[in-house]
């Protein structure tokens, strides 16, 4: 599981990560964040699609390995 070379995650995305590393379910994620549980699961996509995994659990891992959950 290898993230695409020189992708900056925003602040927000971390966020979302660190979230979702917790355990926290979508639906709690969204209401902490005032959110709508579909934009959630789309801002989720789109971390993944920017890091070039296909799940979010491959997105929380990497973030882990990197010191940023």
């Amino acid at each position: 599981m290898i993230a695409k070379e020189g992708v900056a995650l925003s602040e927000d995305d971390i966020v979302l990560l660190r979230m979702l590393a917790s355990g926290l379910p979508i639906e709690a994620i969204a209401r902490r964040l005032g959110l709508s549980e579909r934009t959630v699961r789309r801002r989720m996509r789109a971390v993944c699609d920017q890091l070039g995994f296909r799940t979010p659990i491959e997105a929380v891992v990497w973030a882990a390995r990197q010191g940023l959950v």
